[in-house]
């Protein structure tokens, strides 16, 4: 689960060049130009069509879910599926305003789901509860880990050229947070917020619940797939190997809110040189996932106060990857346009 390669230097200062050419003052447009040029280096095209897209919805249970640590019960998962394969959840409505395909894909889900549109890349029912013992064995979280590698293969095979992360699990925040505390270097209190939206105590309670399965664990910061297996979650998995295989085949891959951070949290740790092919899309309402941004490297395109996950952020951030090469498509440059330079 490698072969990622650096990104094309040789596009990416071609990129800057025709970015300072065209009719505006240096560095005028921001973080447009960092995309632009950040593309450029990853296909190694000076504006290249990323016209097939797809965001990538990925679900799993997570057995810390009996400690009381989301407003919502677990059978929303396998309900939430269902909501997305008929076209009817919030990331189907964006993705169809952004141009983009949704697959969803069942990692984990504590359900038997039949559907001609899901994909089903089963390793287990759902994890256990990391709260008291580990969420899932190593072999099961390669094998998570490798189902989201192959799939991003499968997906550039057939023409996309950017994908989204998007997640789906009742209890996933609580994984997350767990992840940042082991990967991250956040303390549990710092890595934890309000989820689908519960209350202050039941935050409290949640912190102990990371803070307990961190203790019990003693996860090493070293050794990514074994604190992943520890404490992480099998839709978190497979958005890590989605992101590693997105980088190895040299896609664009736009990252949601804190759950999808996580994922890219361990992809760095498994290989750091898979993040320079990840765009960071929005600011999530999570306390935890500024802190998580800056320690992968990734900078929030937009601050939505969106807190829903699903891929929502990531597919609203294509729509500013298309300004960005458009800019570098369409822009008249000084000499075209006879303006004269500074």
């Amino acid at each position: 689960m490698n072969g990622i390669g650096e990104l094309d230097g040789a596009a990416t200062e071609e990129a800057e060049r025709h970015l300072n050419s065209l009719t505006k003052p240096p560095g005028s447009l921001g973080l447009l130009e960092r995309i632009a040029a950040q593309a450029a280096g990853i296909t190694g095209e000076l504006a290249a069509d990323v016209s097939k897209r797809a965001v990538v919805v990925m679900a799993g249970d997570h057995g810390v879910c009996e400690e009381g640590v989301s407003a919502f019960p677990a059978e929303v998962t396998p309900q939430m599926v269902k909501n997305f394969l008929a076209g009817g959840a919030a990331v189907n409505v964006l993705a169809r305003g952004a141009g983009a395909d949704v697959f969803c894909v069942d990692m984990g889900v504590n359900a038997d789901l039949a559907h001609e549109a899901l994909l089903v890349r089963k390793t287990r029912k759902g994890t256990a509860n990391l709260a008291r013992e580990a969420a899932m064995t190593r072999a099961d979280a390669v094998s998570a880990l490798r189902s989201g590698f192959e799939l991003a293969a499968e997906l550039a095979r057939d023409g996309y050229r950017m994908l989204a992360t998007g997640d789906m699990g009742i209890g996933n925040t609580t994984a997350s947070a767990a992840l940042s505390a082991a990967l991250g270097g956040l303390t549990p209190d710092e890595a934890v917020g309000l989820g689908t939206g519960i209350a202050e105590d039941r935050r409290r309670h949640k912190v102990d619940v990371v803070a307990r399965a961190i203790a019990l664990h003693a996860p090493d910061g070293s050794d990514p797939i074994g604190t992943l297996a520890k404490v992480g979650g099998l839709e978190i998995a497979g958005l890590a190997g989605l992101l590693l295989g997105a980088a190895a085949n040299r896609c664009l891959v736009v990252v949601d809110g804190f759950i999808s951070s996580a994922a890219a949290l361990v992809a760095a740790a498994i290989a750091p040189q898979a993040v320079p092919y990840m765009l960071g899309s929005h600011l999530s309402q999570e306390q935890g996932h500024a802190r998580l941004l800056e320690r992968i490297g990734l900078k929030p395109m937009i601050h939505l106060d969106m807190r829903l996950g699903e891929g929502t952020g990531a597919v609203l951030a294509f729509h500013f990857v298309d300004a960005a090469l458009r800019v570098m498509r369409e822009m008249a440059t000084f000499e075209s346009a006879g303006v004269s330079r500074e």
